[in-house]
């Protein structure tokens, strides 16, 4: 059983809103949710995020989030 709308069928904006949803919501699911539960928010932000990901194969990508980047520091 799914739950949610397909994140293909949601706007850049709707998209970015739910994503943004689930990482406020990550710590407390992590730390309190039942196992059940857990898996669940985990499968959305799954499902999401590869949505962003097929939307936006070229993102800019920061350059200090690299190996290269994070030792020059």
């Amino acid at each position: 059983m799914t739950t949610g709308i397909d994140p293909g069928e949601l706007s850049d904006d709707d998209l970015f809103r739910e994503l943004g949803h689930l990482y406020e919501t990550r710590l407390e699911a992590l730390r309190h949710a039942a196992d059940q539960a857990y898996g669940e928010h985990t499968r959305r932000m799954n499902e999401l995020e590869a949505e962003y990901l097929r939307r936006r194969p070229g993102r800019e990508i920061d350059p200090n989030r690299l190996r290269e980047g994070a030792r020059a520091r």
